[in-house]
């Protein structure tokens, strides 16, 4: 394993001003299920013309993309990722931006004492990813998506319910019903994560995917380390990378050095960490495996809430 203390100078503005900035617009919009609550859509950003798409005769992977908010907020066309689609796009890989039940909507706290509310939530934007996945399966041809070459990504919630969803995958638990029998994602992207587990230690019965982990360290909001009592745990990447570790599993860890939620916002400025996983560890399948800590005094910090309390107290 290579353990390497990275000192970055990630190039950080107010990141939603910035990327606000960026223009870039769907190329189709598609209602993927029908809800008792609501229709649910999802977005489509093609590879930009003239863009690279292949490497070495492998096509670059669809992204599957959740946004954050913390269960209670967000949009899947937010302006805030408008940067980062179309870095994504015009290097040529195909954007895919879903909608989700917010499932802690009107929450005003969230902790171990409210598991079972926190549970639904996650599991039911667990249960649209794997809707949206799919209608996009059955519909791949359409979408020019090849199904065995898809990879998921979240920020923030979507991090978190990403994480599950390929926990669930591995588990093949009976959340997976309603994917196509057999079916497995391509990678994991994950800014901000974690996994939430009523059994103890994650424990995956499947090897899991190429899972790409960035978190802060101070991260107060999604947990760096673990909520734990007794056998219900709330576990963040600065734990989960132990588990990988010591199964074997493809992973690339980033531990951002004092840095809190904020990198939950990092995909703009994190794009070479992303390509260089999605090219080498997805694409050619190589197993490189990479454990790095983050350092940057100059690096911007986020103004938005940092903490449950500041999150859901609003």
């Amino acid at each position: 394993m290579k353990k390497i203390l990275i000192a970055f100078a990630l190039i950080w503005c107010a990141f939603s001003a910035a990327s606000a900035a960026e223009k870039i617009s769907p190329d189709g919009t598609y209602l993927f299920v029908e809800r008792d609550t609501c229709e649910l859509f999802l977005d489509v950003y093609n590879p930009a013309k003239g863009s690279i798409t292949k490497i070495d005769g492998k096509t670059k992977p669809t992204i599957i993309f959740m946004f954050g908010g913390g269960f209670i907020r967000g949009n899947r066309d937010d302006e805030s990722y408008n940067g980062w689609f179309k870095t994504m796009t015009d290097n040529g890989y195909r954007i895919i931006s879903i909608d989700y039940r917010l499932g802690l909507k009107g929450s005003n706290k969230v902790g171990v004492a409210q598991v079972n509310v926190l549970d639904k939530a996650i599991h039911m934007a667990v249960e649209d990813l794997f809707s949206a996945t799919a209608f996009i399966v059955e519909n791949a041809e359409q979408l020019g998506v090849d199904p065995t070459n898809i990879v998921i990504s979240g920020s923030s919630a979507g991090a978190i319910s990403v994480m599950q969803a390929e926990y669930e995958v591995c588990n093949r638990t009976s959340w997976t019903k309603t994917l196509p029998e057999g079916f497995r994602y391509a990678g994991v992207m994950s800014f901000s994560g974690a996994i939430l587990s009523r059994e103890g230690k994650v424990n995956y019965k499947e090897r899991p995917c190429p899972t790409l982990m960035l978190h802060g360290t101070a991260d107060k909001l999604v947990p760096y380390e673990q909520i734990a009592f007794f056998n219900l745990g709330f576990f963040g990447a600065g734990k989960l990378v132990k588990r990988f570790e010591k199964f074997g599993f493809n992973y690339n860890m980033y531990h951002f050095i004092d840095y809190g939620h904020e990198i939950a916002g990092s995909m703009s400025t994190t794009t070479d960490l992303q390509f260089k996983f999605l090219e080498t560890n997805v694409m050619n399948g190589k197993e490189r495996i990479i454990e790095a800590w983050v350092t940057d005094p100059n690096v911007w910090k986020g103004s938005g809430p940092q903490s449950r309390k500041e999150l859901y107290s609003k």
